[in-house]
């Protein structure tokens, strides 16, 4: 449902009442003009804020925290209120009976004493009597036209919105612009590379082969689905892919190779196998590999890169998260994350977190992706998915990869751009730390 109350005003009404956001339960047009349409969707739902329209433009309405039912008798709330918009402006007028705050009548909508009904007797109707409960003039209110063109209800819920968002992020289409152009025009700072290679890692239906086909998605100009993606509970992916995004239909390929394994599974002998690991990091697997979980590959199979050089091994990697089931990561699969961290610490390769499908996991990105870093739900996730894996918030990276849309969108488009620039700062970071060893030795020489 689409709700018809505006953001501004929306934001009007939450800052009446704190860090909250509202969730819409009951939309006449929908559900419709009826008292047993009313209940149905919000009786036992409380706190509430009920807003009625009418055909001079008027949005109006009352607030209450006493949960709505039928008993036919009038509830206490020395918190209730009403209110009308006066352009974005919210007028308030506070309850001056709280004994008779609100009335649990059955066929009706929302009945805020005896001064203001929404959907009054189950018509498209309001009832208006300012009095002794709340005081206002029907003039102000309403412009004392009472015949409703909708009434929508809403849920007052905490919101885990912070003040300010805690890492800055511009979302302009220059800035997107600008971010595509960084990419195309990046280069390995050692001349025999001349495309980054990152190994995405993950559990099965993580997202690693969505994020490749949103980026690839990005620089196409529409949804695109290269790699095979989808739900399974076992992995989709069976192959050992290099997949080398392309600046437009016809374009270059970009200078970053994104590496798709099989998904990793709580269950030895299952999923991506680790020795299969260690030849994917030292470059030795070859392109459209096909895993066998129970059987790595052996240095004699068809194929197999006995002597890579640095442009075929790994350079950065970046495990691909779920965000909906980080608290419910099971044990083996955290156990078998935490070897595989060790072994590319081990090996000197920087590693990076990409946390997907945060829309699904935070009702505020959902509703916009732009609160992505406003979102204390979400920081609470990267500090979680940081403590399991044991990498800091600074190296994990939110996106929302495209899964139901047809057309790419620009705020969706920043988030991946912006992953992949950090992918490709990590990888200059492992050519620096590889320039550095090398100058040592020749020092020591």
């Amino acid at each position: 449902m689409n709700t018809k109350l505006t953001k501004s005003r929306q934001r009007a009404i939450c800052s009446e009442l704190g860090r909250v956001r509202l969730q819409l339960l009951y939309k006449a047009s929908v559900h419709g003009f009826t008292g047993e349409a009313f209940h149905q969707q919000c009786d036992h739902r409380s706190p509430t804020v009920s807003v009625g329209y009418n055909n001079s433009g008027f949005v109006f309405g009352g607030y209450t925290k006493q949960p709505f039912n039928q008993s036919g008798g009038f509830v206490n709330d020395d918190k209730a209120f009403l209110f009308t918009f006066t352009g974005e402006q919210l007028l308030k007028y506070p309850v001056t009976g709280p004994e008779n705050a609100v009335k649990m009548i059955g066929n009706s909508g929302p009945y805020f004493g005896e001064a203001l009904v929404l959907v009054h007797g189950s018509k498209p109707v309001a009832y208006s009597s300012p009095g002794d409960d709340y005081n206002f003039t029907a003039e102000e209110m309403h412009g004392n036209d009472l015949n409703l063109t909708e009434c929508e209800v809403y849920q007052v819920e905490e919101s885990t919105e912070l003040e300010r968002p805690w890492r800055t992020i511009m979302w302009e289409s220059e800035k997107r612009e600008e971010l595509i152009e960084s990419i195309k025009s990046y280069k390995p700072t050692v001349s025999s590379v001349t495309q980054a290679r990152v190994l995405l890692i993950g559990p099965v239906g993580a997202g690693k082969s969505s994020f490749f086909n949103s980026v690839n998605s990005v620089f196409r100009g529409h949804v695109t689905s290269q790699a095979i993606s989808g739900s399974s509970s076992t992995s989709l992916t069976t192959q050992f892919r290099s997949y080398s995004v392309k600046a437009g239909r016809e374009g270059k390929p970009l200078p970053i190779i994104l590496c798709d394994t099989m998904g990793l599974e709580e269950s030895k002998g299952a999923g991506l196998d680790i020795d299969d690991l260690n030849s994917i990091l030292k470059g030795h697997l070859p392109d459209c590999y096909q895993f066998n979980p129970s059987a790595p590959l052996h240095p004699e199979a068809h194929g197999y890169r006995k002597s890579p050089g640095l442009k075929h091994k790994i350079h950065s990697v970046v495990y691909v998260i779920d965000s909906c089931k980080i608290s419910i990561m099971p044990t083996g699969l955290e156990e078998k994350l935490d070897a595989i961290r060790r072994k590319v610490n081990l090996m000197g390769i920087p590693q990076l977190v990409l946390l997907t499908k945060v829309d699904e996991a935070c009702p505020l990105v959902k509703e916009d992706v732009r609160n992505i870093y406003k979102s204390g739900y979400i920081k609470d996730m990267m500090q979680e998915v940081g403590s399991r894996l044991g990498v800091p918030l600074s190296c994990i990276i939110p996106v929302k990869n495209y899964s139901e849309e047809l057309e790419v969108d620009t705020d969706c488009d920043i988030l991946l751009l912006s992953a992949v620039i950090q992918m490709l700062r990590f990888v200059d970071n492992y050519f620096d730390e590889l320039s550095d060893r090398m100058s040592n030795m020749q020092t020591k020489e």
